[in-house]
């Protein structure tokens, strides 16, 4: 009998990748271990090892195609004992291409395998032992209960919203989708009465148009689910930036011998946040599934720029590492990201996360918070900044701006304000937390 090859997990935050190519044709000899092909997440490319041992009977998607995780993508077996299988993406059989085309998401009518945790079984055999349900077992809509739920909250008919789940189950992303598109369709209609009169004019002409694919499309579809199921909000800040300066030229002076030349400002925000948040766990925390999860360890995440877009790699266990061990790391992970090399355990799911564009001079904004994460530090550009000294008179010196986003759904206004103070007074004094 075929042996069907599933999509591993890619991470705990990832519920689907696009398949970008397949490196072994349908017809070839593939031994457990082969490559079978190259997938992509919202943060980096990843290789997929065939299980089995045999020959490539087919294919269960095309290549574009968004694939759930542990969803059966490859028949491996013996020539000719291709079962009788519906395929649950793209690769569609020649009947069903004449018929309307059907996304990957769309469970096929009729068909007998599962899209999900387990490979399909027989009707005679026993029920799968990770409990997953298909279509024909399931009495009613197939939907998670969190859609269900969700649904009913937003007033949403959850049998109308197409599934993106294993085997076409409807899940919460489904509903918060279909949320985003109303309040968008909502705010885009005017009144009847404020409908504008057509006017007889040109549009101007398309320079380009670019389908959203790949990387972007799944990092606009988490920006999307990031701010429909969050309530987010900013706070703004600076830093005076004098210490950091002045540690930043004698480390390139001096700090050669030592390896401490190539620590930048960066370098020292990332240690003031790892050194800080433990004392402030409400802001190292999760929410997810109606819980608030705080942990003990910090997992530093940041945001690295890339040719291929966004990718947020993690330094784990953050809290505990010296700044030139941390900037070290901090480094090698970057330089993972650049290259299209960084792993899985590379970019983990982080506790919180850094986001840094004061290297391009912008001295305010509000970054987007990186669910499950409730908070994310936006680290700005340096200005001259007049304050006033203890006898009063205007004194000019360097701050750094500095840009919290907090969920209040998890943190209060208080709270977060009481982090960001306290933080911005350890960069002032970087070189004593050093010594802490």
């Amino acid at each position: 009998m075929a042996d069907t090859v599933l999509l591993p997990q890619q991470g705990n935050s990832v519920e689907s990748v696009i398949l970008l190519q397949w490196t072994k044709q349908v017809g070839e000899t593939v031994e457990p271990g082969d490559v079978l092909c190259e997938v992509e997440t919202d943060k980096t490319t990843m290789e997929v090892e065939s299980t089995a041992g045999g020959t490539l009977l087919k294919h269960l998607f095309q290549e574009g195609d968004e694939v759930p995780v542990k969803t059966a993508i490859a028949l491996v077996g013996e020539p000719g004992e291709i079962p009788d299988i519906a395929p649950p993406g793209g690769a569609e059989s020649p009947e069903e291409q004449k018929s309307s085309r059907r996304s990957p998401e769309t469970p096929l009518p009729g068909a007998t395998a599962h899209r999900g945790d387990i490979p399909a079984k027989s009707p005679e055999g026993p029920s799968s032992p990770t409990g997953e349900i298909s279509a024909a077992e399931f009495s009613g809509i197939a939907a998670s209960p969190r859609a269900r739920t969700r649904a009913q909250t937003e007033g949403i008919e959850v049998g109308a919203l197409p599934g993106s789940g294993p085997g076409g189950r409807i899940i919460e992303r489904d509903v918060i989708e279909s949320l985003a598109r109303r309040e968008e369709t909502e705010q885009r209609e005017p009144r009847s009465e404020q409908l504008p009169r057509p006017e007889a004019e040109t549009p101007p002409p398309v320079e380009s148009t670019l389908p959203l694919q790949g990387v972007r499309k799944v990092i606009a579809r988490r920006m999307r689910e990031s701010l429909a199921t969050t309530a987010q909000f900013t706070l703004q800040t600076s830093a005076d930036a004098r210490a950091l300066l002045a540690l930043r030229t004698r480390f390139k002076k001096d700090g050669g011998p030592l390896g401490l030349d190539q620590i930048t400002i960066n370098d020292m925000i990332l240690f003031a946040v790892a050194r800080t948040l433990p004392d402030y766990p409400a802001l190292n925390a999760h929410l997810q599934d109606d819980e608030i999860r705080r942990f003990r360890r910090v997992d530093l995440s940041f945001a690295v720029d890339t040719e291929r877009g966004l990718m947020v790699p993690t330094i784990a266990s953050a809290d505990t590492l010296s700044l030139r061990d941390l900037a070290e790391q901090g480094k090698n992970l970057a330089q993972r990201c650049l290259s299209g090399t960084a792993s899985g355990e590379d970019l983990a799911p982080g506790t919180c996360t850094i986001t840094n564009l004061g290297s391009l001079g912008i001295e305010a904004f509000t970054p987007v918070l990186n669910p499950p994460q409730v908070a994310i530090l936006g680290v700005n550009t340096i200005t001259v900044k007049a304050v006033l000294d203890e006898d009063g008179q205007v004194q000019h010196h360097p701050h750094i701006g500095l840009s919290l986003t907090v969920d209040h759904q998890a943190v209060d206004g208080a709270p977060a304000a009481r982090f960001l103070r306290e933080l911005a007074q350890r960069v002032s004094r970087i070189d004593l937390l050093l010594a802490r």
